[in-house]
């Protein structure tokens, strides 16, 4: 195994740690379009949710069927129709609903079972348990359309799932329902997994379906100045939700955001709108800092806070590549936890990508802010100059007229947000005393 590989896995692989901690028992709705199985995407997907739920997620998958069914009725010269962006749906799309989600279960339940060696999936046991766990009602008629044999969520048997999630099985279910007297209905995959995620106050609901996600400026086209929203807060979700046109098609942008804000809504913590077209989508969106498509969350996930005693460890860890290399003086962990009310860190979805600690010299009214650091994942975010911010307001609520710092290799960065070099001989005699003449740092400092 070459060096190279070894230089970047093990990092890697460190920086996922965290996120693998945090969502070990945690409740996993997918909703996984029909498009991405008729674009050969199952066997991927399968092996990645495998993946996925061994790191200890409970997995509730939803299959859509949309373009199966739609094959099926133009075998048999029959028309598909729409309204509403919902399926109208007569006998003869009711048949074929029914022979889609058969040949399509079967499928599923067939990618994960296989387990050849030198494949994501050797060695991986993944149990498959579906069932009639939806009871559903009828759509009716709606502005004068009939829907007929579609149908609405009524009720989510949640024992029951929650039984089978506790058996470490991962529960496969199609978008069909039955009604008390056992009539069938064809339901939605997106309401499916609605309902579903909020009846099971589910951690995640995600959406692997043919859009990247939700762009910045909805309206616009895509462009390097138009990107994905990698985070839409629940309330900018619902005002951009309103002032788009209702959704007809899945491409449309309110199709796939409407249930993310009614999940968020409900109760759901997050809802993730992702591309199947990328290549690991499921993998990128979980367990990458910035994700991949589109999460909307009930608030920003990223808090800019004084440190605490539990801190310490995370502190740490984000600290360390940067001793190595001698961008920063090393810090032991008692010094750490000694100085840990001095702290300030930036922490998004409970990892810490940033901090910066402030040592007061009350006797020259100035104050030093020291073990500034931000996560090479979130460098040129702006996380640093939050960082700098609260650490001024600190010093000023100390009373404080001036903040240094002494560094070695990142003097411009500071210069450019208001910093002056000045003589070592300028410090404190209390901080003189500790300067390390061999390490030649610059002493920058900023007026307050």
């Amino acid at each position: 195994m070459s060096a190279v590989f070894n230089f970047t896995f093990v990092p890697w692989f460190r920086s996922v740690a965290p996120y693998i901690h945090k969502f070990r028992h945690q409740t996993f709705v997918i909703g996984l379009t029909g498009e991405a199985i008729a674009a050969g995407k199952l066997q991927a997907i399968a092996q990645d949710l495998a993946m996925i739920q061994a790191m200890g997620v409970k997995i509730v998958l939803v299959h859509g069927f949309r373009p199966q069914v739609n094959e099926q009725l133009a075998a048999k010269g029959h028309a598909e129709k729409y309204s509403h962006g919902i399926r109208v749906t007569d006998s003869v799309a009711l048949d074929c609903a029914q022979e889609a989600a058969g040949q399509l279960r079967y499928e599923i339940e067939a990618a994960f079972s296989q387990g050849l060696p030198n494949t994501p999936m050797a060695g991986s046991t993944v149990r498959v348990i579906s069932g009639n766990f939806l009871t559903a009602r009828p759509v009716g008629i709606v502005d004068g359309v009939d829907f007929q044999h579609s149908g609405l969520v009524r009720k989510v048997d949640v024992a029951g799932i929650r039984r089978s999630l506790d058996m470490d099985a991962l529960v496969l279910l199609s978008p069909f329902g039955f009604s008390p007297t056992g009539e069938a209905f064809n339901l939605t995959m997106e309401e499916v997994a609605t309902s579903v995620a909020i009846a099971l106050k589910a951690d995640k609901l995600v959406f692997v379906c043919e859009v990247p996600g939700i762009r910045m400026n909805p309206d616009e086209p895509e462009s390097d100045d138009n990107p994905i929203d990698t985070e839409l807060p629940l309330a900018q979700a619902r005002q951009m939700l309103a002032r788009v046109p209702p959704s007809q098609r899945p491409t449309d942008t309110a199709f796939y955001l409407q249930h993310c804000v009614k999940a968020c809504q409900n109760g759901v913590e997050r809802s993730h709108i992702i591309p199947f077209a990328v290549d690991g989508a499921l993998l990128l969106e979980i367990y990458v800092h910035d994700g991949i498509g589109t999460m909307v969350v009930d608030e920003k996930l990223e808090e800019l806070r004084e440190a605490t005693p539990d801190d310490v460890g995370g502190i740490l860890q984000l600290i360390e590549p940067f001793e190595k290399d001698g961008t920063l003086v090393k810090r032991d962990r008692t010094e750490i936890e000694r100085d840990i009310a001095n702290y300030t860190i930036i922490e998004h979805d409970g990892v810490i990508f940033g901090c910066a600690a402030l040592y007061p010299y009350p006797e020259g009214r100035t104050a030093e802010m020291a073990a500034v650091t931000v996560s090479p994942h979130s460098q040129g975010t702006g996380d640093g100059e939050k960082l700098l911010k609260r650490i001024e307001q600190r010093a000023r609520g100390m009373g404080l007229t001036s903040l240094f710092v002494l560094t070695t290799r990142t003097m411009h960065w500071f210069i450019k947000r208001g910093f002056q070099p000045v003589d070592p001989e300028w410090l404190p005699e209390a901080r003189k005393r500790k300067y390390n003449w061999d390490r030649r740092s610059q002493v920058l400092v900023k007026k307050l």
